[in-house]
């Protein structure tokens, strides 16, 4: 998750922000997400999941990697003998 620092903001917009929080029970954190939250959803965008942004990605590239062939690995030591 990416970290956002907003700096100079006016006493009247945090207490704006602070009595909208306090208004719907979540932190001043979770009341900003909600509302960029909510300013995607009008603008009809919806935040993508990891999955779906890697598949994005690498759409395309399917296919294999030729991986090398592993050495078999040796027999277990019987500790107990």
């Amino acid at each position: 998750m990416a970290t956002l620092t907003v700096r100079n903001i006016e006493p009247e917009l945090h207490d704006f922000l602070r009595q909208e929080a306090a208004r719907h029970g979540r932190s001043m954190e979770a009341e900003v997400r909600a509302l960029l939250r909510a300013r995607m959803a009008a603008e009809g965008r919806s935040p993508r999941d990891v999955a779906a942004a890697i598949r994005s990605r690498f759409a395309g590239l399917e296919g294999g990697i030729p991986l090398p062939d592993r050495p078999s690995l040796p027999d277990p030591v019987d500790l107990a003998g």
